[in-house]
């Protein structure tokens, strides 16, 4: 999916990165490309910017296949709970076909909880604690000094 008409240097550009190419080859594409900053810079806008729609695109088509999916477990399941019904209504736990055999089988034994406080506690998994970084860089900010702990400022390319 193309948004912009690329020169055929970008054009490079984007096969590279849509055949896997290492960062390294395309480092080395993209310093070979002789032109004014300002236009490396549209130019590679325009190479993000139809990445970012391939991303949206795809992310779409896996929403549409998760749906369909669903659905398709759904139906299996429906079908499965009809033989079931089938097979009880009949009084048999088998039965044969050409192909394939349904039947009625005991599933392994699990444990049907009730009143969990009565439950002794090593039977509990313990989770291990999780550090709330929102939370901690929040006390920082306010001045609480919390040894080994520092707010650091980094900063980041924003294309616009």
């Amino acid at each position: 999916m193309k948004l912009y008409e690329l020169t055929d240097s970008y054009t490079q550009i984007l096969d590279m990165i849509e055949e896997g190419a290492d960062r390294e080859s395309l480092k080395d594409t993209l310093d070979s490309i002789e032109e004014a900053v300002e236009e490396k810079v549209d130019r590679i806008g325009m190479v993000m910017k139809t990445l970012e729609a391939s991303e949206k695109a795809i992310k779409e088509e896996e929403q549409r296949l998760s749906q369909r999916k669903k659905h398709y477990q759904s139906e299996r399941e429906h079908l499965k709970d009809y033989l079931e019904h089938q097979l009880t209504t009949m009084g048999k736990t088998k039965v044969k076909g050409t192909m394939f055999t349904a039947g009625i089988q005991k599933n392994p034994p699990s444990v049907d909880v009730m009143e969990e406080e009565h439950i002794p506690k090593k039977y509990y998994i313990e989770k291990p604690p999780q550090l709330d970084r929102k939370a901690l860089l929040d006390a920082v900010k306010g001045g609480e000094d919390i040894k080994g702990v520092a707010i650091k400022q980094t900063e980041g390319m924003r294309l616009r």
